[in-house]
């Protein structure tokens, strides 16, 4: 797969997360939470395979798309801050929906953009084969990229790199201790929850003064 079709398959997976998001009803928090987990996990994966593999490359080759690689990143740092937040924010939080509308929003022209204008651009510039070189070194960086938003760590390289390897490993960490917590909680709400009282038989009599119960 080369890296135009790697990065848009990305986009796709999104936009459905972001669909399924929309069409939840407003006391489905549970469901929204799960949403937001891996609409969190998606988008940190896929900005960082971005910034350490293919806007680099871009910029290696093509100059007069650098300020467009720039704005790029710009709409990452912006998108990567609300990640963060709703990273931690409960669903019931009164932002909560509030601030994943404004995510989508941002993400949605951000993939507009790429979709419209520089990915057709980045197509001019580099031969078949060399997308997909350059698709095969997202696809290994998809591997130990990070899958929680770290908007204060490098988005370029060498310090991306770096600051990546060290966020992953973090975020390995992370994610088992978030995963073990819901399933204690869970058995917990679990073993708490009062058996429901067995109702005694009502009696009744019958013609011959018996009592029947029922």
């Amino acid at each position: 797969m080369d890296a135009i079709m790697l990065l848009k398959a990305d986009h796709k997976t999104v936009e459905q997360l972001f669909r399924k998001f929309e069409k939840a009803g407003d006391h489905a928090l549970a469901h929204k939470r799960k949403l937001v987990d891996d609409i969190v996990r998606e988008l940190s994966v896929h900005a960082a395979i971005e910034e350490q593999v293919f806007y680099p490359a871009v910029r290696a080759r093509a100059e007069d798309l650098s300020a467009d690689v720039l704005r790029a990143l710009e709409e990452h740092h912006v998108v990567k801050w609300l990640l963060s937040e709703l990273d931690t924010m409960p669903p019931e939080a009164e932002r909560f929906d509030a601030k994943m509308h404004v995510l989508m929003e941002n993400v949605r022209a951000h993939v507009t953009e790429e979709e419209q204008y520089l990915f057709p651009e980045v197509k001019k510039t580099f031969k078949p084969q060399e997308l997909r070189q350059v698709g095969e070194a997202l696809g290994l960086a998809k591997r130990a990229a990070p899958t929680h938003p770290h908007p204060a760590a490098p988005d370029t390289p060498p310090g991306n790199l770096l600051a990546g390897a060290v966020s992953a490993v973090m975020d390995m960490g992370r994610d088992a201790l978030r995963t073990a917590r819901r399933k204690a909680e869970t058995q917990v709400r679990k073993a708490t929850r009062r058996p429901a009282r067995k109702l005694e038989p009502t009696m009744t009599m019958d013609s011959a003064g018996e009592s029947l119960p029922h």
